[in-house]
């Protein structure tokens, strides 16, 4: 196959003849590949072809293992490591009272929500045994304990199904920044985080914690260098 000129291709989901590729990408000499998955399978693949391997929201000592696993892989292809993204769901309060408050209201929501199995969590995802490799870990850690480290809660998790990036970082915004660098110190570069309250919480995260959390990565970095 010559990709300057025009090619054929027969598979399964694709079939075409005498086509042309002439739209090339901005950044060269491609995209940044992003690629999540907690499996042994997923964890070759991504090393070994990823720019930036993302995770969910587990517990320190559980993200520092699989950032060695994929380090190590990666550098058995001869590759460097990818870049680790880690995902959460904020959950901010003024006080750790009113944040936790806030918490255990928004778990009950969630239950209410998925009483019955009617809702889109549970009809598009199960709310017990599910079938991926990143849920089964997420309620494999909530099955442990509901608190960990500085902020993490679990219990958002076990109330979903451990559905996507379902694990809370709970406390004030300075408690939740500090929790963010404690993933920034095990060697994670990009924090995604999405609330509950998708517009509200976003505004609040951005508002109050975004900041918190690049002012230590610059002081960190003026004292480095």
């Amino acid at each position: 196959m010559d990709v300057a000129g025009a090619f054929d291709f027969h598979g399964e989901h694709y079939d075409f003849a005498d086509f042309v590729l002439d739209v090339e990408p901005a950044q060269k000499p491609r995209p940044r590949i992003s690629f999540g998955g907690s499996s042994p399978a997923a964890y070759k693949v991504g090393a070994e072809e990823a720019d930036i391997y993302a995770l969910w929201g587990e517990p320190l000592a559980g993200t520092a293992e699989q950032i060695a696993a994929i380090t190590g892989i990666a550098a058995a292809a001869g590759r460097p490591a990818p870049t680790f993204q880690v995902a959460f769901r904020p959950i901010l309060g003024r006080t750790e009272e009113e944040a936790w408050e806030k918490a255990y209201a928004t778990v009950a929501r969630i239950q209410d929500r998925t009483q019955g199995g009617t809702t889109q969590i549970s009809r598009r995802h199960r709310l017990s045994d599910p079938e991926n490799s990143g849920s089964q870990r997420l309620l494999a850690v909530a099955a442990q304990g509901e608190r960990y480290d500085r902020a993490l809660w679990t219990v958002t998790a076990k109330a979903t199904g451990g559905a996507g990036n379902s694990t809370a970082l709970v406390g004030t915004p300075e408690t939740v920044a500090a929790a963010l660098m404690d993933y920034y110190d095990i060697g994670v570069r990009i924090m995604s985080a999405r609330g509950y309250d998708l517009l509200a919480d976003a505004e609040e995260f951005g508002r109050e914690v975004i900041p918190l959390v690049r002012a230590e990565v610059a002081r960190r970095d003026a004292a480095a260098a």
